[in-house]
């Protein structure tokens, strides 16, 4: 099945307004924005997309207080698309919605979406990087980095889901749908990649219990460590409160930085993730902090003492 990853992801929310203002200071470029929601688009036009709570034409919410309504994926052809409803038709509900998109239910009850992918392809050169000893990445006179910089978020990346049998929804995902695990923490949460796509994982699953089931992040790639680090420092400066990071992940290898979110959940800046094909054997680790990061970094807005020297010193 050649699923490509998360196309966007559907919330119902409580404060419309509230997360307008985050997903565009975030970096995310508003679309069809009003009163009642809309979407907000990486440069690749996959996205969030908000609506109030009680909005009609949003699946019903779970059991859970998870404001996350829909997972959509993106499909490289409707072959493929034909092919998931013939799959997950055998045993449950598979809607063909009027936009030609198909939707049903996993295993733990999240609602999945599946279309052709709306996915542009976009040219973003990576971070350059001058290294002793190798050709320099810059050329003479070239600067690696400005305090004015533009940064965007360039494609949805991955999303992570508390569920309650984490080894029962792995397995919906590689049986059904073709999902590959890369690497897993011990009987507590597997990393999956869909056929589609090289990235060490677009899905997360985390063994929590059943109250907690729901959407625990979900990230944007961007172009580097430089930007996660600087869309991150500008993002903090306006107030939103970092929740993990900046730091870079043993598995997957990838830069992060998590933020607090009202949508009741954290989003991430990430940068430069492992790729991997079907030949790579999936590593397993306890779920530990030595486990999760290699380092780790903590916001801080002054790093320098300021004013005079106190009464009475010499200078």
């Amino acid at each position: 099945m050649n699923i490509l990853g998360p196309d966007s992801l559907v919330f119902g929310v409580d404060d419309v307004p509230a997360c307008v203002q985050y997903f565009t200071d975030f970096g995310l470029a508003p679309v069809g924005v009003s009163e009642t929601g809309g979407r907000f688009e990486a440069v690749d036009g996959t996205s969030i997309v908000i609506a109030r709570r009680d909005d009609p034409s949003l699946p019903p919410p779970m059991e859970t207080g998870t404001m996350l309504r829909k997972t959509i994926y993106g499909v490289a052809d409707r072959r493929t698309l034909d092919a998931i409803a013939v799959e997950l038709g055998r045993d449950r509900e598979v809607k063909r919605l009027p936009d030609g998109s198909i939707e049903a239910c996993d295993d733990m009850g999240f609602v999945l979406g599946f279309q052709v992918s709306v996915r542009r392809k976009i040219d973003v050169p990576g971070e350059a990087v001058n290294t002793p000893g190798n050709k320099p990445g810059r050329g003479p006179n070239m600067l690696g980095a400005s305090a004015n910089a533009e940064f965007r978020p360039l494609t949805l990346s991955h999303v992570v889901y508390f569920v309650p049998d984490q080894e029962r929804a792995s397995k919906f995902y590689m049986d059904r749908l073709g999902f590959r695990c890369t690497d897993r923490f011990t009987g507590a949460g597997s990393f999956l990649r869909p056929a589609g796509t090289l990235d060490h994982h677009t899905l997360f699953l985390i063994q929590t219990p059943p109250f907690m089931k729901g959407v625990e992040h979900f990230t944007f790639h961007v172009s580097g460590p430089t930007a996660v680090l600087q869309c991150g420092y500008r993002f903090a400066a306006k107030g939103y409160q970092s929740f993990w990071g900046p730091g870079r992940h043993k598995f997957g290898s990838n830069w992060f930085w998590y933020f607090n979110s009202p949508v009741g959940c954290r989003v991430e800046y990430d940068a430069d993730m492992d790729l991997h094909d079907d030949s790579w054997v999936a590593r397993e680790a306890p779920m530990q902090v030595d486990e999760s990061q290699i380092f780790l970094f903590q916001h801080r807005e002054k790093w320098a003492p300021g004013g005079p020297p106190p009464a009475g010193e010499a200078h």
